[in-house]
């Protein structure tokens, strides 16, 4: 897995005993990303996808929205005072006429890898951005093709299974193909990545998908998909009060507590298919 991953040992105790054993750890590194050679934001990362990473970052910022608005993404060649690539900062290159993001310090240029909104100076300017609208989306959603979505998504993650310390994200079609997973120490960082790609793919708007999220629906993560074009976020986990505001805002169905055959599906519940009325 190269340097998706670690070795290190440690001392497993149990019932049975204690022992020294290695053990594999999700990598974490920082990745800075430039645009135009000025420094944007810093991200606590695992390495890989690191394009992709950076291009759905731009996206959910707001800076671009289409394959042709950026020309080029490049890891900068003597980040360190020896001259050599620690292939942890990146440049990406804007088309000609594609306005800057904002450099300004107020913007939080450093994120965790669990970071919020991310340096967005109003909750406001995150719902009036977005590109594409995702409430006339005609997607029609099958709770059975829900269901089965996790499992998919659990058996897609490879570095999970060796470590055990990833989030993942995966893009399905309202089918259940897995059309993009990508995995991270960090939530936002995995949907970026799956958003970056379908920019660089020449996807976006990613009309009648759904997004599925291997840990908890926060705010950024209806954020990400809103600005992507993408209709349905589900979660296995909860969702916080502030991302069914947004989703609710913006017309995003969203799913959360997706295990088995049951969910809470906490707006625009509309667009599942029922046999039965809701009472």
């Amino acid at each position: 897995m190269g340097r998706v991953t670690a070795r290190r040992r440690v001392l497993r105790v149990s019932p049975s005993g204690r022992t020294s054993r290695a053990d594999t750890l999700a990598a974490e590194e920082p990745l800075e990303v430039r645009v135009g050679g000025r420094a944007l934001s810093v991200t606590m990362r695992t390495p890989g996808h690191d394009f992709d990473l950076a291009a759905g970052f731009l996206v959910s910022e707001g800076v671009v929205g289409a394959t042709e608005e950026i020309t080029g993404i490049a890891y900068c060649a003597g980040a360190t005072s020896d001259g050599s690539n620690t292939y942890n900062v990146l440049d990406v290159r804007l088309a000609p006429g594609v306005a800057l993001p904002e450099f300004s310090l107020d913007r939080n240029v450093y994120m965790s890898s669990s970071c919020g909104v991310c340096g967005k100076a109003s909750l406001d300017a995150v719902r009036t951005e977005a590109r594409w609208s995702v409430r006339e989306d005609s997607l029609v959603l099958d709770p059975a093709v829900l269901s089965g979505l996790p499992d998919t998504l659990r058996a897609a993650q490879r570095v999970f299974d060796r470590t055990g310390g990833l989030h993942a994200a995966g893009l399905f079609t309202v089918d259940g193909e897995l059309l993009c997973l990508r995995e991270d120490v960090g939530r936002h960082n995995a949907v970026d990545k799956v958003v970056g790609w379908a920019l660089r793919a020449g996807h976006l708007p990613l009309r009648s998908t759904i997004l599925l999220v291997s840990g908890r629906a926060s705010f950024e993560l209806v954020q990400k998909a809103v600005m992507a074009g993408i209709p349905a976020l589900a979660a296995v986990s909860a969702p916080s009060s502030l991302a069914a505001d947004l989703a609710e805002d913006t017309g995003l169905t969203l799913i959360g507590f997706l295990r088995g055959d049951t969910m809470n599906v906490y707006t625009a519940t509309h667009r599942l298919t029922s046999l039965t009325p809701v009472p």
